[in-house]
This record gives structure tokens, sequence and C-alpha cells, in this order.
């Protein structure tokens, strides 16, 4: 497939582009949608092949024998990740999302604290809300246009009531690809702390050339007993839709406990989901994903070029996802007059940094995951909304 092709999104019930007016008051007419965390590319042709087999068989009912599905998992983590996953220790939720919703209910208590480090994926934090859960904020710190950990900073905020720490790897908005000591040194906050970790790898097949995920269980095998892992296909091959993910448990006790709570709760599959991931997971899919990659490098470095020649303007280094976090403190505007010249002067609909948690005042997030005229047509409203900084 052509990642250049230009595919219309407009009445499909797209809450990117659909909802970009209503919410945003980004005309449909003339905006660009660069918000919500999908592509606007096609998956590969065997996840199509998958779902028109199941239309033309045309019966929808229960899927039994999941042990392919399984296998396709465990196929994909140890070829691509080398990370050797015990198919019995999976567990398929209704996305990661879900996921959280479920760690967050399975290890934790109303009123127990749960670690973010922030500013990061704004779900967490209103998951963990909504559950009666306290966020607490470590702040990531910004050094040389990127961010860092800071554990001194965070060991001293610490109170004992917090129960988890949700880590996002690699980091959404800040495009962070931690490194070994990082993931490390985040294992042992854990342990000193008694904490859960959950690691949410959502984006680790979305990695930009020159760089490399690390896998939080085959870092720290040692936290084994308060570890719990998430990961999905869905962000990786764009098939958000289907609403499937997997959160892997190696420890009986964890595990055991978390499978009550799905139990309690009635979660199980969706058959459209299990049939698109094992279709993804595979030769095929793996081929294609390395063309995404290649193409998603061309639009960060277009993108990075442009907006890093905006006067006041800087994207963060994009190590991995397809999100630009762009900090627009140099400008000296108010979030308020920055976002109004995006919104309203560029027509570009890209999310607020502030929803983001503490530290993305001053950013906006835009995803680049989209054919490349979009991202020079993006560049170009972008230098005309700022033109008076030129």
């Amino acid at each position: 497939m052509s990642f250049d092709e230009r595919i219309d999104r407009f009445g499909t019930h797209s809450v990117k582009w659909d909802m970009m007016e209503r919410l945003y008051g980004v005309p449909a007419d003339r905006g660009l949608a660069m918000w919500v965390a999908d592509m606007d590319f096609r998956p590969p042709a065997c996840i199509q092949a998958a779902v028109e087999k199941m239309a033309a068989h045309g019966i929808y009912g229960y899927y039994g024998d999941d042990a392919s599905y399984l296998e396709a998992i465990r196929w994909w983590m140890q070829t691509r990740h080398g990370w050797a996953v015990d198919p019995k220790h999976i567990f398929t939720t209704h996305g990661l999302v879900n996921g959280t919703g479920l760690v967050v209910d399975a290890f934790t208590r109303p009123g127990d604290g749960v670690v973010l480090m922030t500013p990061v994926y704004h779900a967490f934090a209103r998951t963990i809300k909504a559950a009666g859960r306290k966020v607490v904020e470590c702040k990531l710190k910004l050094e040389a246009g990127r961010y860092e950990m800071d554990f001194d900073a965070w060991d001293a905020q610490m109170t004992g009531a917090e129960r988890m720490l949700i880590l996002c790897s690699p980091h959404n908005p800040g495009g962070r690809v931690w490194t070994r000591a990082e993931l490390q040194a985040t294992a042992d906050f854990c342990k000193r702390h008694d904490l859960v970790l959950v690691s949410d790898e959502i984006h680790h097949d979305l990695v930009m050339p020159g760089h490399h995920h690390h896998v939080m269980a085959t870092v720290a095998p040692e936290i084994a007993d308060r570890l719990v892992m998430m990961t999905a296909a869905t962000k990786t091959f764009n098939i958000a839709g289907c609403h499937t993910g997997n959160v892997i448990i190696a420890d009986d006790a964890l595990r055991a406990r978390f499978g009550e709570r799905m139990m309690a709760l009635g979660i199980s599959a969706n058959s459209f989901g299990l049939h698109m991931v094992e279709a993804a997971y595979s030769a095929e899919g793996a081929a294609w994903v390395d063309a995404l990659n290649q193409y998603l490098d061309g639009n960060r470095q277009i993108f990075d070029v442009g907006v890093n020649a905006i006067p006041g303007l800087r994207s963060m280094p994009l190590e991995a996802t397809y999100l630009s976090w762009v900090d627009f403190s140099g400008t000296g505007m108010t979030k308020d007059e920055f976002t109004n010249r995006v919104e309203k002067q560029a027509a570009i609909c890209a999310n607020h940094g502030e929803t983001f948690g503490s530290g993305g005042e001053s950013f906006m997030r835009f995803n680049l995951a989209t054919p490349r005229a979009h991202v020079e047509d993006a560049v170009s409203r972008l230098k005309a909304a700022f033109g008076d900084l030129q």
C-alpha cells in the first residue's frame, strides 16, 4: 500500500475527523485533524483479509479455542522484542484504557495513590480519578529539550499511601524511548515504595530508526512479583476500533487477583479483534510495520525542520510513537493565544498540553500518522499562523 493515499474519513464516525469541529471549533471544511492517536492509513492487507473472511462466512458467534491467537502474540513478542511470553499469562481486555481500569480496580482500593510521570497520556488520570483513586503526579524534568526521570524528587513526594505506578513506555506524549538504566531505576523505585508497576507498552512497535525499545519484563525480571505488562496491536496497526488489548502477568498471585476481577466484571474478548490481531502478528504484518516506521520517520523530519524554523516553537526529538510534542513557551504567548493561532488561524486540531498533566501547559500534541501532504500542509499553516514571529 501507499501511505501517501489520502482517505476521506469524514462521515465514518471517526472521532478524529468528525468531532474536531464540535469539540474544538476547527472547521470541518478546511481543518486538519492531528489530535486523536489513530492513523490515517489502512492497515496491512492481511488484516483486511481476515475481516473479509469473517464477513464472507456470515456467522458471528462466540469465539472458541484461542490457541492460535495466543501463539501469534507469543511469536510477535519473541520475534520483535526478544520477550518470551507464556500464553497462559495473557488476558485479553477491551483495549488498554479498559486494561488500565481493570488493573487499578484489581490492585488498588478507593483513596489509594496511583503514580504517573507527567505529562503523560491523559486517559490514565481520567480513569484513576473515575475509580476514586488519587492521581500522584511525579513531574518529568525537561533537560535540553527532552524528558528525564527525577527519582530524587519523586522519592521525597511519596507518602506511603501510593500503591501503583503506571509507566508509559515508550512515552506519550514526549516520544522518549526509556533507556535500560531508566527502566531499571523505575523498577527499583517501585520496590522501594512497594508499588505495583504497570508498564503500558502500547507504542513499543512504533520506534524511530536508530532507537530500540526495551521491554520492562526483560530489563527487570526480579520485580515479576509486582509487574503487570500491557501491550496491544491496536496502535501499531491502526485497528483501535477493535478494542483488543493484552494484560500480561507472570506472577501467579497477581494473575489470580486480576483473573478474579475479569470474571467478576464479565470481561470477554471481541471475536473481530481476535481475528484481526492474529492476522496482524505475522510476517506480513511485520513487513508493513517496518515500512510504516520509515514513513513516519520521514514525516517526523519534515515536521521538525518546519516547526523548529519558527521562532519560539520547538518540537521534542521524537524517538518513538507518531505524536509530536511541540513547546510554544518560546513565543511568550499565553496558552489561549498560541492555541487560538493553531486552531483558528492554521485550522489544525491538536491536543492541548495541559490535559496530559503537570508540565504540559505550554505544549500541544500533533499526530504525524497521516499522508505526507497533510504534514507538509500543517507546517505551511503553522508558519503562516506564526508568521509575525519570523
